[in-house]
């Protein structure tokens, strides 16, 4: 498959724009970071709520994070394999990747998914990585009808679960929800995928791949009976932007919950440095398992130190993985850790997990966004062509006309909102002192 298909827009342009000499994918980087989409990040959750202070991580200075550490993976790649270099050869491309990574998480970060996943439980769904897809291929009013219009090669790399929802599905017995206030997240996980809406435009992405590649590419596997099929694959481009989301994800959170306070040295010594000390890598033993001093030290300088030794340390032990069942390079090809540093990685991630985000003051801010997105559904499908806007009632009318998913269009809505705006929109609706709805302008 030749660059030029990989370059490729759904709906073809004809730009003739004074001295503009930028690549397909400066471009694609361009849309993105001038959407509103990309904007609404800034007052999106990323772990900490948006407004306990002000130098935490939004989902914006995440992504911004994110596309800084996928250049760097990219830069190590074409160090490290030369004979790659002209399927590395665009950073603009990870940054786009990076960038958009996010954009189509709802407000609330993971409450707020959840939330909607069980409002469309009989419609298709809900999953943030879908939404993403849905966001820069249909949504985004770059164009009338196709999005932000980006190469065919950026919407590959955006897949990071390339099957449909209902080839995923997977349907297991869940106990009755009496009422909202008692939704359990783990009963309700989303279908990591794409909404069965949007396959035309995944069918046209993979359309140059040869059968035997796209087949292998869609398959799907049952790793828990109780659980929703997974995709296995996924492009070069993707696991690059993979691994730096992670790499942010496991460290500059981190060092949020450091600063604030949530953990402790005592917690680090417990659950990271001594596993990491058991290490098979001495680099790993020497450096990772005796950093918490650094990190957990009252001088700024020193724990920025430890966390930029941390970031180097995962960025500079990534390597490119061979599988020779596709002949496509783009799907052949994949970044991954060495393994130990996967292993050093997964302590990290689980440690966030475990002491920050399954902290009961932060479970209770996702708990609250839950319940505001889900009252928020169920007041706009009680009578949409009363309270939705104007706009969005006309999607919602013609999507109607064509006997389609109605709640879709609803759940496109709410899914854009910020955390504040839905707040104060959830607060109008259903409590007597609120303001004025012009306020919400």
């Amino acid at each position: 498959m030749t660059s030029v298909q990989w370059h490729e827009r759904r709906l073809g342009e004809d730009k003739h724009r004074r001295n503009d000499h930028r690549s397909p994918y400066q471009r694609d980087r361009a849309r993105i970071l001038h959407s509103a989409a990309f904007r609404r990040l800034q007052a999106k959750t990323q772990v900490l709520g948006v407004g306990m202070n002000d130098f935490y991580r939004t989902r914006l200075t995440h992504s911004l994070e994110v596309s800084q550490i996928g250049t760097g993976i990219c830069a190590q790649l074409k160090q490290k394999y030369p004979q790659l270099a002209a399927l590395l050869d665009s950073m603009s491309l990870i940054e786009s990747l990076c960038l958009a990574h996010d954009i189509g998480h709802p407000p609330f970060g993971h409450g707020g998914e959840v939330a909607l996943n069980y409002m469309m439980r009989n419609d298709g769904g809900f999953e943030g990585n879908g939404q993403t897809f849905r966001i820069l291929t249909a949504l985004e009013p770059y164009t009338q009808s196709f999005g932000m219009n980006l190469c065919r090669r950026t919407l590959l790399g955006i897949l990071k679960y390339p099957a449909c929802h209902a080839e995923l599905y997977q349907s297991y017995p869940k106990p009755e929800v009496s009422s909202y206030r008692q939704l359990k997240p783990s009963q309700w996980r989303p279908v990591k995928g794409i909404f069965d809406e949007d396959k035309p435009i995944v069918d046209w992405v993979l359309e140059p791949l040869s059968s035997s590649d796209k087949s292998l590419f869609l398959s799907t596997k049952t790793i828990d009976p109780a659980e929703h099929k997974r995709t296995l694959y996924k492009s070069l481009d993707c696991s690059i932007m993979e691994l730096a989301d992670d790499t942010a994800y496991a460290i500059h959170d981190l060092e949020d919950a450091i600063v604030m306070g949530i953990v402790t040295q005592a917690m680090w010594q417990q659950d990271v440095a001594d596993k990491l000390a058991a290490s098979k890598d001495s680099w790993i033993k020497q450096e990772f398992a005796n950093i918490g001093d650094k990190l957990f030290s009252i001088e700024n300088h020193l724990r920025k130190d430890a966390i930029g030794t941390l970031v180097n340390g995962f960025v500079t032990a990534i390597i490119i993985d061979d599988n020779p069942h596709f002949s496509e390079p783009l799907l052949r090809y994949n970044a991954a850790l060495e393994q130990p540093f996967q292993e050093a990685l997964d302590i990290l991630k689980q440690f966030v997990y475990q002491r920050v985000i399954r902290k009961p003051e932060i479970q209770m801010l996702e708990y609250k966004g839950q319940q505001i997105v889900m009252e928020l559904f169920e007041a706009f499908a009680s009578d949409p062509q009363r309270l939705l806007p104007l706009n969005t009632q006309e999607r919602w009318q013609v999507t109607y006309d064509k006997d389609g998913n109605t709640h879709r269009v609803i759940a496109d809505y709410i899914s854009g909102m910020t955390d504040e705006f839905a707040a104060r929109l959830h607060q109008h609706l259903f409590s007597a002192r609120a303001g004025s709805l012009i306020d919400l302008q």
